[in-house]
């Protein structure tokens, strides 16, 4: 016997009651990938109303790197809560919003000396962050990259690449923004993935001719391994390509690791793997395992260019959030949660990378640490977005949790908490490999 204990059909008849209520009292806009409504939380293990057990290998989006509900956790919140819930940083100060600040300024890739600063959102910190590389620098444009996300507010959806849903009928958006191409070696079979870097290159250089000079560029912004856009992920060269052409035009590098922060990728901060330095990082989701909050570290100088009142935020680093993320970052050190997210990245390598033989509709297996994706194609050898909501519809009445990514639904995306033990695993990728052979076999 397993973890999961499915006992009724997805919803149930409780979740069935409050869907009802929920569609008479919230709008539609907001999504749900589970028709279902949570009860408790463990782990890596989710029971909704009804009793159903699920493995979960979403996280939260990616925000549950430590788990649900991790004991550390819970009680630094209660001796939180017993003390004071928010004097707001602004009017009188705490000390865990200085202890966070310190901790992220030492595990933050760099030497250098650093300043961090928090709100509440991945938005916001990404806003912030184009703020503060506008006032330093003294320049307006921003460079993103396609196929990535970086939030639902209008800087961040203005730097965001997927029309539908974020930005349909939103706009105008923000001007001074621009995209570069991001290199997605699964769709450019024609080219080996080096070719494509030194081609996507020389196109940054051209850009400057183009359409705007380097020297009118503030920042570009970039996840170190797409999170929405489908689990893309670039090349050290790539990487450490675009830190150079910043440098040559005095450009800042912004590294969004909202989704990849805290462990996820088999490091503490993806950048890791590139050997690149950001001028400025973002982050939130992981950092405190499912608390509000986000934060933006960057260079000293470069964050102090913004004066008193320039920054901040009501909420921003919230008394809970701020000993929340504390426990998360002990948490990932002294449970060695960078190991787990290796052996869970090598776990799915052997178990699935084999699948790509079996089934063609399978385009592509690709993983960092614990940030995994399996991509699918039709027999046109076209995006296929159709099996993907198939196969996440069985798995969800199997109990087994799982989202869809990339620019057209195609890419099954595994965030699954770091503390997940070798038995969920394996039951997990049981359920997984189930329902992709019935969908690739009818």
């Amino acid at each position: 016997m397993g973890d999961i204990k499915i006992r009724t059909a997805i919803p149930g008849p409780n979740a069935m009651k409050l869907l009802e209520r929920k569609e008479k009292n919230v709008p539609v806009g907001p999504f749900n990938t589970i028709k279902s409504f949570a009860e408790r939380g463990e782990g890596a293990l989710l029971t909704d109303v009804d009793g159903n057990t699920f493995i979960d290998f979403a996280g939260a989006i990616g925000t549950l790197n430590v788990g649900h509900c991790p004991p550390e956790v819970v009680n630094a919140l209660h001796e939180q809560i017993d003390r004071y819930l928010h004097p707001c940083f602004h009017v009188m100060m705490y000390e865990p919003y200085i202890e966070l600040s310190e901790l992220l300024n030492n595990i933050t890739p760099g030497t250098h000396d650093k300043k961090t600063f928090f709100l509440s959102s991945g938005a916001e910190a990404v806003e912030n962050a184009i703020k503060i590389a506008r006032k330093y620098s003294g320049r307006k444009g921003i460079i993103s990259f396609e196929r990535g996300f970086h939030g639902r507010t209008y800087m961040a959806m203005s730097l965001t690449s997927k029309v539908k849903p974020y930005k349909y009928q939103f706009g105008p958006f923000a001007p001074e923004t621009y995209k570069w191409p991001y290199p997605v070696y699964s769709q450019e079979r024609g080219m080996a993935p080096e070719e494509l870097d030194a081609f996507m290159l020389k196109k940054f250089e051209t850009f400057f001719l183009s359409e705007v000079p380097g020297t009118e560029i503030a920042a570009v912004i970039m996840e170190p391994i797409q999170g929405e856009g489908g689990f893309n992920i670039p090349s050290k060269s790539f990487v450490q390509g675009v830190k150079k052409i910043c440098e040559q035009y005095g450009i800042l590098f912004i590294a969004d690791e909202i989704q990849t922060g805290f462990g996820r990728t088999g490091k503490m901060f993806a950048m890791e793997h590139y050997d690149v330095v950001p001028d400025l990082m973002t982050m939130s989701k992981s950092i405190a395992a499912g608390l509000p909050i986000s934060a933006v570290t960057g260079r000293a100088e470069i964050m102090d260019s913004a004066g008193i009142g320039e920054i901040g935020g009501t909420f921003g680093g919230s008394p809970l959030g701020c000993v929340a993320a504390i426990e998360v970052v002990k948490m990932i050190e002294e449970q060695k949660l960078l190991d787990r997210a290796n052996l869970f990245g090598e776990k799915f390598q052997e178990r699935f990378g084999k699948l790509t033989d079996r089934f063609p509709e399978i385009g592509d297996i690709r993983s960092l640490g614990a940030m995994c994706a399996i991509e699918f194609f039709d027999d046109n050898d076209q995006p296929n977005g159709q099996i993907v909501r198939e196969i996440l519809a069985k798995a969800h009445q199997r109990g087994l949790i799982l989202m869809s990514a990339g620019l057209y639904g195609n890419v099954i995306r595994l965030l699954a908490p770091l503390v997940i033990i070798d038995d969920q695993i394996e039951e997990g990728f049981n359920v997984l490999e189930s329902v992709i052979t019935e969908c690739c076999q009818r």
